[in-house]
C-alpha cells in the first residue's frame, strides 16, 4: 500500500546543490492526488498544467500522477534513478502535492528511509 500525500518536490529543479536532485524518493514512495482544475487547460494549472495522459481519475473531484498508486511506485513524470539523479519532466506544471512537499517535511524521511537513504537532516556535509 502507498502512502498519500497531498502535499514540493523541489524548486529543487532549479538548485544544484538542493538534495532532491539527487533523491527523487518522493516521486517513488506516495500516491499524488491533487483536483482536476490543475490539469493542461484547467483555471489553478501552473504554466502548461499537468498532461492528462500523465494522470488516472480517482473520483469527480480528484486525479492521481499515473504510476504512483502501482507497486511499486513511481511517478510517470519522474526522469531518472531514485537515488542517483533525478528531475520531473513537467516540473513547471507538477501539482500541488508536489509543490508543497520540501526535504524538511516527516514524509521525505519516510521516502528516503523506504529507498534505503539516510534522512535529508542526517545526510553527510557536502565537500
Amino acid at each position: 500500500m502507498t502512502e498519500k500525500i497531498t502535499g514540493d518536490f523541489a524548486a529543487a529543479n532549479t538548485e544544484p546543490e538542493n538534495p532532491c536532485r539527487s533523491c527523487g524518493a518522493c516521486c517513488a514512495a506516495f500516491c499524488v492526488d491533487f483536483h482536476p482544475v490543475e490539469l493542461a487547460g484547467g483555471v489553478y494549472a501552473w504554466a502548461s498544467g499537468v498532461p492528462v495522459n500523465m494522470t488516472v481519475p480517482v473520483t469527480a473531484a480528484m486525479v492521481r500522477m499515473r504510476g504512483t498508486d502501482d507497486f511499486p511506485p513511481r511517478c510517470v513524470a519522474l526522469a531518472g534513478e531514485v537515488g542517483q539523479s533525478v528531475s520531473c519532466r513537467i516540473y513547471a506544471s507538477r501539482p500541488s502535492p508536489c509543490r508543497e512537499f520540501y526535504p524538511a517535511h516527516a514524509a521525505c524521511d519516510r521516502a528516503r528511509w523506504r529507498h534505503g537513504m539516510l534522512p535529508c537532516n542526517r545526510m553527510p556535509a557536502s565537500p
